[in-house]
């Protein structure tokens, strides 16, 4: 009964604290656009202000999950949380492009803290209800559509000044219950001899390397689509910043807070039948959302013809939403994948694979962004998305019917 109370406090700590961490590294999703008018800055630049915080969050996930196995994911999480708070803090003295970008750097430390809270978590759990324990670890990724509740608000009341110092007293907060409701357990910690090369043979499996490319499409477009749908309605359907930033929470909120929901299924269809159905509706969705607003003539025998053809925002955001859905399931399923076949290795590889998603979602900002620039169609992004997750699917296809086949000859 200890055990299990330790456990359960274990995870609702986690979770509760990787729901801040992933707020704060969302922040630039609403903050940037106050920045954006500010500085004057294009398309591109406005991707790359969004997306800095990931690249160092996505850097740091590596040692961030070998450090939770070797010293254990209280102690990593509870500092690198106070870590990040000097940063947050100073953004609001920030006046320069460049200064925004080192800022941001540091902030998103904070978005490491997924690497931590996965495996810290896993291990307190039997491997039948793991699945279910990381996913509800993950569905801290709904902090992006808490930015999204609360951003504009304090925004709009005080400037875009005051966010920082919300966020970095936040911070300090959630630091100190961290610290209060967590536990360690000496038995869940590595063998501190085995040297960082050692731990990252397992580059050599190829599974590592299937799996860092389902991540970087579910949680890597997550992230890329989290940080542009707030501009993108503003500049589409012309929405003002509050009402942009919660259309643009119809995505990020399921997309975090199914996650749970997303472990629960992949513990009980498994985790490769889970994800493909996500490639297959996220391919689908990506497909109709490419689609730019088109006006066609078409000659009748009665003259001619105008269609118009454009998703209006009812249609747009219920596609946003079924793809948020598909994608917090696909990052639980892709996170079971690792659970199952990497027990004892854990926080090394969902290192390695949330460096890939992460690394994903800032690419893509940028990518956006540059699109944006060169074509003037706002939809590209939909269209960059669309050919990723042709990639994934035959890839799945591919990597897993020689495995099927094997299984199958297995079985008679």
């Amino acid at each position: 009964m200890a055990s299990n109370n330790k456990a359960a406090g274990v995870l609702a700590a986690s979770t509760f604290s990787f729901t801040i961490c992933f707020a704060i590294w969302m922040m630039f999703a609403v903050l940037g656009i106050p920045i954006k008018k500010m500085l004057g800055l294009n398309e591109t630049q406005f991707g790359l202000l969004a997306a800095m915080p990931v690249l160092s969050g996505s850097l740091v996930r590596v040692p961030l999950g070998i450090w939770c196995d070797k010293y254990g994911g209280r102690i990593v999480f509870f500092l690198l949380m106070l870590a990040t708070v000097p940063a947050i803090f100073l953004l609001r003295y920030a006046t320069e492009f460049w200064q925004f970008l080192v800022l941001g750097l540091f902030i998103g430390l904070a978005g490491g803290s997924f690497s931590v809270g996965t495996p810290y978590v896993a291990r307190w759990f039997p491997s039948k209800r793991r699945g279910l324990a990381m996913g509800i670890c993950g569905a801290g990724n709904s902090g992006s559509a808490l930015t999204k509740f609360v951003a504009p608000g304090i925004i709009a009341a005080w400037g875009w000044q005051a966010l920082p110092t919300v966020y970095a007293l936040a911070m300090l907060v959630t630091a100190a219950l961290f610290w209060v409701f967590s536990a360690s357990d000496p038995s869940h910690l590595t063998k501190s001899s085995v040297p960082f090369r050692e731990q990252m043979l397992v580059l050599r499996d190829r599974r590592v390397w299937r799996y860092c490319q389902y991540y970087s499409v579910v949680f890597g477009g997550y992230v890329g689509l989290a940080l542009w749908m707030t501009k993108y309605y503003v500049a589409e359907y012309g929405f003002d910043l509050r009402l942009a930033a919660l259309l643009a929470a119809c995505f990020s909120l399921p997309g975090g807070v199914l996650r749970a929901v997303g472990g629960w299924i992949s513990d009980r269809y498994g985790a490769y039948k889970v994800t493909w159905w996500v490639m297959w509706v996220c391919w689908v969705c990506f497909f109709l959302l490419s689609y730019p607003p088109t006006a066609m003539i078409v000659t009748t025998t009665h003259g001619d013809l105008k269609i118009d053809l454009a998703l209006t925002p009812t249609v747009f955001t219920g596609l946003l939403f079924i793809v948020g859905t598909a994608m917090a399931v696909g990052k639980a399923s892709v996170f079971k994948f690792i659970a199952d076949d990497f027990t004892d290795n854990i926080g090394a590889v969902s290192g390695v694979v949330g460096l890939a998603g992460g690394l994903g979602g800032f690419i893509l900002p940028i990518l956006f962004g540059a699109l944006l620039d060169v074509t003037g169609i706002r939809s590209s992004a939909f269209m960059l998305l669309y050919g990723s997750v042709c990639v994934s699917l035959v890839w799945m296809h591919y990597s897993f019917r020689p495995e099927a086949a094997a299984a199958a000859r297995a079985a008679a």
